[in-house]
């Protein structure tokens, strides 16, 4: 599997949302990533339902939601109505994870489980197989800017080797100070997913720091 590239919205100019849509859609990114914070899982509240249902109005290319809230069993069906496409829960969020992994599949959306720098990837034995994509946090979730976690590269690394067997078409995303200085090591231990924020809006040319982050 090549690697995809979600740019982050959360890093987007919002005074011109469609604007920054519309450089996704045109660049080499493969996804659009979609942060939702509460202000109660996570230090920071970012959008919610309004924001999403603007950017699926102009993207292209699949929303890629990940929720940092809490009891997000909630709003499931909300944001697969506002254009999600695959639907990110944190395993810290959800005491009834099988039911709500099963509960995103129905709304017609792929499911991922995230998560926390300083959750174990063991914890993940028990629903590895169930799901679409496992997202690895390599900054504590709520801030953008942050800087990447080394012990990533190990915890990629476990996660790749526990589905093995049992989810060989598994996506595994990183998010978090991802950039061109360490991509290439993650997909070496086993990453195929790259959130870039910051790296790629704060870039000068934003289109060619997407492909930068593909040739990698």
């Amino acid at each position: 599997m090549n690697h995809l590239i979600a740019p982050s919205i959360l890093s987007a100019d919002f005074a011109n949302l469609q604007r920054d849509v519309e450089m996704i859609n045109n660049s080499q990114a493969d996804w659009f990533h979609v942060d939702i914070m509460d202000g109660m899982f996570v230090p920071n509240i970012s959008f919610g339902f309004p924001v999403v249902k603007a950017a699926k109005q102009y993207a292209t290319k699949p929303l890629d939601v990940h929720l940092m809230i809490v009891n997000p069993d909630r709003y499931l069906k909300d944001f697969a109505e506002a254009g999600a496409d695959s639907i990110t829960v944190h395993y810290e969020a959800c005491p009834h994870l099988h039911r709500t992994i099963q509960a995103i599949k129905q709304l017609g959306c792929r499911a991922g489980v995230a998560i926390n720098p300083a959750t174990p990837t063991a914890l993940l034995k028990d629903i590895i197989a169930d799901v679409d994509l496992v997202l690895v946090m390599s900054v504590n979730p709520g801030f953008g800017g942050q800087k990447f976690i080394e012990h990533t590269y190990t915890k990629v690394a476990e996660v790749k080797a526990m589905s093995a067997n049992t989810n060989p078409n598994l996506y595994i995303e990183v998010d978090g100070g991802v950039g061109s200085q360490n991509i290439a090591k993650l997909i070496e231990v086993g990453a195929n997913v790259f959130v870039a924020g910051n790296s790629v809006f704060s870039a000068a040319d934003q289109p060619a720091a997407i492909a930068e982050l593909k040739r990698s």
